[in-house]
């Protein structure tokens, strides 16, 4: 089964102060997820309800996971430094 991944426009902007060659893998990890939606790696992020996060170098990809419908909502995309202020 594959899971419909959601992505908001307005993190189409946070691409643009990602490398290049990082973005591309960052885009390869969202695709993968539609396969496998918790992938080794994988961690829930204390706190949240249905929020996880999986690394890609310095980054991190944010995301929540509907398996009634099998959708994957990407939430938010960034550097580990940053990325976990307001969530």
């Amino acid at each position: 089964m594959k899971y419909k991944i959601i992505i908001d426009s307005s993190l189409k902007k946070q691409f643009k102060v990602i490398p290049q060659k990082t973005s591309r893998i960052i885009v390869k990890n969202i695709e993968n997820l539609s396969d496998n939606p918790r992938p080794r790696g994988y961690k829930k992020i204390k706190g949240a309800i249905n929020k996880y996060r999986i690394r890609t170098g310095n980054y991190r990809i944010i995301y929540s996971i509907t398996d009634d419908i099998l959708t994957i909502e990407i939430i938010k995309i960034g550097h580990r430094k940053d990325i976990y202020k307001n969530l």
